[in-house]
């Protein structure tokens, strides 16, 4: 398939494609006339790409699991340099969790406090 079929068929940009090429993530072939020809592996490669950005992941975070897909295993988090990255991001989020509950903490305790003050006036 050419470009912009693998765009429409992932539900991307003929530019977002070319620029995850750039990127190392996604390998066309070319035809004699130069046009990238995508095989329907990289069409799961792409959308495997979207779904890990969707997630919060970078471009060079990706990179193991377009790796492990293309090693030929059903699935990109499989390998053992996937399960590096998928450990390093659920720290992260598990780091953001405990910012984001001491912040709801800290908002319930002002708001109780505010609603517990003489000087809120009853509605």
């Amino acid at each position: 398939m050419l470009i912009g079929e693998l765009a429409e068929r992932a539900g991307t940009s003929a530019r977002t494609l070319r620029y995850y090429e750039e990127q190392g993530l996604v390998r066309p072939k070319r035809d004699a006339n130069g046009y990238r020809q995508y095989d329907d592996a990289e069409l799961r490669v792409v959308h495997e790409i979207r779904s890990l950005l969707a997630a919060g992941f970078g471009l060079d975070d990706i990179k193991p699991f377009v790796a492990c897909l293309r090693a030929g295993n059903e699935s990109g988090h499989v390998c053992p340099d996937s399960v590096v990255v998928l450990r390093r991001k659920l720290a992260e989020v598990d780091g953001y969790l405990e910012q984001l509950t001491a912040v709801r903490q800290q908002l319930h305790a002002q708001l109780t406090q505010a609603e517990e003050s003489p000087c809120r006036k009853q509605t």
